[in-house]
C-alpha cells in the first residue's frame, strides 16, 4: 500500500513549549492508524496540524500527495473530521446537519441529497433523517456526527475519541462502521482512550509522549518491544501423586519453553508456563497436563495488553489520564 499521509520531522511550539518535538510518521492508503499518547503528549496538536486547523514552526505534512503549506485548500477536501466534542447544530434535523457540513466542501444541491441520505444510511441513521439532534440519545449523536465528517466522501478520515460516552451497542456499530471505511478505501486515523477499541480495529499504532514518537508498529511488533514471552495459565486440579518434578521436566523439554511454576492459591492450583512470543505451546502443554492426570479448569494464553505495553513504554498508565491531548 502507497503511503497517504506522511509526517515528517514535524515541530511545533507555543512560546518557549514544544508541544511536538520533530515527529515522523506516515499511514498507509486504507489503512486504521491509532494516535495514542497521555494528557499533554501532542496528540491534539498533531490532529490540529494534520487537519489544517493548526500551523506548524518545521517539518513536512502530506495528506494524498498534497502538501499542507503549498496544496492547503486542495488537501483539505481529502479530510473528513469526527471530533471529540458533538460539533452538530442542536435544532437541526440529522438529514439538516449532514447535508449543512456537506455543503461546506462545495457539493452542489441533488450532490447534497444524495450524500446525506448515504451517510445517514451508513450510519443507521436512515430512518431518523428528520429527528432534531437535541431529541436524540448520546450514541445516536455520536453516529450522526460520523455522518457529517463522512458525508462528503473524505479520502482521510480523522476520529478524535469518536465513542466517548456511548453504550456498548452504539459503540459496536461505529467501530463496525469505521472498519466498513477502511475497507471501502478511506484512511482513518484513530484516537482514543479506550485501549480494548485501539486493539480491535487498528492495523498499526504510534505512542507518543511529550510531542515525540515513543514507539510505532502493529501490536505484534509493539509487544516485542517490551517482552520475549508469553505465559499459558492453567488454573487446575492436581491427582493425589502427582509428580511435579516429572511434570516440570516434560513441559521444559518443548522447544522455547522459558520457566515452568506451580503456585498453590486459596481457590486452586495455578500452573504458569512461560515461552517464547513465537511459539505456539497450548494443545502440547494440555496433552502434557492430561498424561499426567491433572484436572484443568480453565487455561489460556497471556500476552501484554496495550495497557500494559503503554504503561511501559511511556511511564503513565492511560487509563488514568483524561481525554485531552
Amino acid at each position: 500500500m502507497n503511503e497517504f499521509v506522511k509526517i515528517k520531522n514535524l515541530v511545533k511550539n507555543y512560546g518557549d513549549v514544544c508541544a511536538v518535538d520533530n515527529l515522523s510518521f506516515s499511514i498507509k492508503e486504507g489503512e486504521i492508524f491509532g494516535l495514542l499518547g497521555p494528557n499533554g503528549a501532542g496528540k491534539s496538536t498533531t490532529i490540529n496540524i494534520v487537519t489544517t486547523l493548526s500551523e506548524y514552526n518545521k517539518g513536512l505534512v502530506e495528506v494524498g500527495g498534497l502538501d499542507s503549506v503549498k496544496n492547503r485548500e486542495a488537501m483539505k477536501k481529502l479530510i473528513g473530521v469526527v471530533p471529540q466534542d458533538i460539533a452538530l447544530h442542536p435544532f437541526l434535523s440529522a438529514y439538516e446537519n449532514v447535508c449543512f457540513f456537506a455543503s461546506l466542501y462545495g457539493l452542489g444541491k441533488r450532490e447534497l441529497k444524495e450524500a446525506a441520505k448515504r451517510a445517514l444510511d451508513f450510519v443507521g441513521l436512515s430512518d431518523k433523517a428528520g429527528l432534531r439532534m437535541n431529541r436524540m440519545s448520546g450514541g445516536m449523536k455520536r453516529r450522526l456526527n460520523i455522518a457529517c465528517g463522512i458525508a462528503h466522501s473524505p479520502k482521510l478520515i480523522v476520529m478524535d475519541e469518536p465513542t466517548v460516552g456511548v453504550d456498548a451497542m452504539s459503540r459496536d456499530l461505529i467501530l463496525h462502521s469505521i472498519q466498513v471505511l477502511s475497507r471501502e478505501g478511506a484512511t482513518v486515523l484513530y484516537t482514543s482512550h479506550y485501549m480494548q477499541e485501539v486493539e480491535e480495529i487498528c492495523d498499526r499504532i504510534a505512542i507518543i509522549d511529550k510531542g515525540r514518537m515513543i514507539a510505532c508498529g502493529t501490536k505484534k511488533e509493539l509487544v516485542n518491544l517490551v517482552t520475549d514471552r508469553k505465559e499459558y495459565e492453567a488454573e487446575v486440579k492436581l491427582p493425589a501423586d502427582f509428580d511435579k518434578a516429572a511434570f516440570c521436566k516434560e513441559v521444559l523439554s518443548l522447544p522455547d519453553v522459558k520457566n515452568v511454576s506451580l503456585a498453590e492459591t486459596e481457590k486452586k492450583p495455578v500452573i504458569v508456563v512461560a515461552t517464547g512470543l513465537e511459539f505456539d505451546a497450548l494443545i502440547q502443554i494440555i496433552q502434557i497436563l492430561q498424561k499426567h492426570k491433572v484436572h484443568i479448569q480453565s487455561i489460556n494464553s497471556r500476552i501484554p495488553s496495550l495497557d500494559s505495553m503503554f504503561l511501559t513504554l511511556t511511564g503513565h498508565d492511560m487509563q488514568t489520564e483524561n481525554h485531552a491531548g
